[in-house]
């Protein structure tokens, strides 16, 4: 697992900043990814997230049985063609789901762009966007926070600094989280893995 230690150890939670995450190419070489969780190591996992910066127009690397989550970050934004079906993603947009099976090519709008990716494989699980001081109750048993800015983020009881571009993860997730955010705008995304269904 890159930046963490393999899920079931720690009870606390992990925080991996992106920016001590080294960039690999991608195998297409259209941009470079930075793995921010993977469970298991290696080609096997069962969930990863990573941060994709998308440098020119290409098509996505297939993922049979896996289930994708995107999210624009940075940038002006993506028009995706999925299966046919022209899709366009911005940074007003919720996360995208569709299958990593899809033939799925993007073309970018206006330059590059920075995007958030969660690949689930024979899981269930998701990407939701937070609101900011509202609780989420994850209906999962792992769970995680990816933040747009910095804020401070609550977990039964617990308070947790979290700097802006940064994954907080749960091995076990809390029954409640709320995030707040420092200043308005974007606050982040909370994630969810699971053995059944996708959570809500």
């Amino acid at each position: 697992m890159s930046g963490a230690l393999p899920l079931g150890i720690a009870a606390m939670p992990r925080l991996v900043r992106s920016t001590e995450v080294a960039a690999q190419p991608w195998r297409n070489g259209g941009g470079i990814t930075r793995e921010l969780l993977a469970w298991p190591a290696g080609p096997d996992w069962r969930w990863r997230l990573s941060l994709a910066d998308i440098a020119s127009d290409g098509p996505f690397s297939s993922f049979a049985q896996v289930q994708r989550w995107f999210v624009v970050l940075e940038g002006d934004g993506v028009e995706l063609t999925i299966d046919g079906q022209p899709i366009r993603q911005t940074l007003s947009d919720p996360p995208l789901h569709f299958s990593g099976d899809a033939q799925t090519d993007c073309r970018l709008l206006a330059g590059p762009t920075r995007d958030l990716n969660l690949m689930l494989r024979d899981v269930g699980g998701g990407m939701f966007e937070v609101r900011p001081g509202q609780d989420w109750s994850p209906a999962a048993p792992s769970c995680g926070l990816f933040t747009a800015g910095n804020g401070r983020c609550k977990a039964d009881g617990l308070d947790h600094a979290v700097p802006a571009w940064s994954l907080l993860w749960f091995d076990h997730s809390p029954s409640t989280l709320r995030f707040d955010p420092d200043r308005p705008g974007p606050a982040g995304w909370w994630l969810a893995a699971c053995p059944g269904d996708h959570p809500r």
